[in-house]
Formats: structure tokens, C-alpha cells, sequence
């Protein structure tokens, strides 16, 4: 796991925009078009903006959502009004169906099949992290957490409301995936995941290539070695 430490929240953004940008590139390059399953939260969507003015081929590369609260569509909790915000016009964004209920979360696996194969692989995940050390919207605690056949599933209520989510499987499978996390509060969770503690739902992400982007106050006192 690797740990790249910024000075600042908005310098991290700025270094998770930069980290996305070359994967999107090379994953172009490589595959002819690319994927990239994005996270909600304020610092993400600074990254977000930051990326909209840089070089990236828009018209080969498709946004998948990690995960969405079930509330309405103009709601200021819905992630995906912030990533139409955030991404230039004209970005190819999948929103994840909330509005369907239940079967919602087969008609979302059936889109990443379409764009990310079968099982599918995304090219790039953005993750977040919880202080409880939750992460997209695997929720200590949660029977989520133990869904592992299928790629996308409901949560129970959590701060409010249901929750749709990548699962472990899905990405397990990324071809790479990075946190960005920044806030004091964060600090426990992060020592906790960059250990490679399993007993935080963020420490059973496992795909190949991980690493974390952290401000200085998520990353003081926790040991980078």
C-alpha cells in the first residue's frame, strides 16, 4: 500500500486529479477508452473540478459511481448531481438508478458489465474513507459487507438513508484503486487501513495496485514506512 502525503486538502485533490488523469490516459492508450468509479464526498468533487481543465480523452472515457444515497435526484446528498457539476459538459456519467428500488441494483451491474466487462474491471476506483473506516458505502456492521456475489447491492439506512454500493468483488477486481483522504477525523481509520487491517471494511479492499493520497492532518503521527 502505498502513501502519498499532501500538505493540504486541496493539494491532495489537486494530486488525486493529476493520479486520475494518467490513468485515464494510459488506460485509453492500452484499451481504447477507459473507466474511472468515482466516490462522493467534498473533497472529490474539488478533485473533480481540478481534472475537468486537464488533458484527458472525455469522448473515450465513461464515470461509474461507487456509490449514491436514495434520495431524490436535485437533492444536495445526491453524488451524481455533484459529478454533473464537477465533470465538463458533456462527460459520459452512468448515475446509479435509486429512483428503481431494488431491481435497480441488477440494472446497474448490467451497465458495468456493458462498460467494464464480465466480471467487470474498472480501470480506475476512487475510494474515500469513513472515521468508522467505512469506505464507497460498506458500513461496519453491515450485511453488504458479506455480498460478494454480485457487483452492486443495497445498504440498510445509514446516516438517513439506503445506500447503493460497489461490492468487495468489483472492487477487488479494479486495475487500480486509490483513497484520498484528508480531515483530522480520519486519522484512526487511516493508520487502521494503511496497516492492512482487515477489521475496517476499508482493509478489505484488496486489489492489486492500492495506494492512498492524505493530507497532512489525516496522515500525522501515522507511520509511513
Amino acid at each position: 500500500m502505498r502513501l502519498e502525503v499532501a500538505d493540504s486538502a486541496q493539494t491532495a485533490a489537486e494530486c488525486g486529479a493529476a493520479l486520475l488523469a494518467d490513468r485515464l490516459r494510459a488506460a485509453v492508450a492500452a484499451r481504447g477508452s477507459a473507466s474511472a468509479a468515482v466516490s462522493g464526498g467534498h473533497t472529490p468533487w474539488t478533485m473533480l473540478r481540478v481534472l475537468a481543465d486537464m488533458e484527458v480523452p472525455w469522448d473515450r472515457v465513461c464515470f461509474l459511481q461507487v456509490d449514491e444515497r436514495a434520495c431524490d435526484i436535485d437533492d444536495d446528498d445526491r453524488n451524481y448531481k455533484h459529478l454533473q457539476s464537477s465533470l465538463p459538459a458533456g462527460s459520459r456519467i452512468e448515475p446509479m438508478p435509486v429512483e428503481d428500488g431494488e431491481p435497480g441494483a441488477g440494472a446497474y451491474a448490467d451497465r458495468l458489465a456493458e462498460v467494464a466487462g464480465t466480471p467487470p474491471r474498472i480501470d480506475v476506483v476512487h475510494l474515500g474513507l469513513g472515521p468508522d473506516g467505512h469506505t464507497a458505502s460498506l458500513v461496519p456492521g453491515d450485511p453488504v459487507l458479506d455480498v460478494i456475489d454480485r457487483p452492486v447491492a443495497w445498504t440498510r439506512a445509514y446516516q438517513g438513508n439506503r445506500r447503493m454500493t460497489l461490492t468487495y468483488p468489483v472492487l477487488n477486481d479494479a486495475r487500480f484503486v486509490f483513497w484520498l483522504v484528508t480531515g483530522a477525523s480520519k486519522h484512526a481509520a487511516l493508520e487502521r487501513l494503511v496497516a492492512g487491517d482487515r477489521g475496517i471494511p476499508a482493509g478489505r479492499v484488496t486489489a492489486l495496485e492500492r495506494m492512498v493520497i492524505a493530507d497532512a492532518e489525516a496522515v500525522r503521527g501515522v507511520s509511513t514506512s
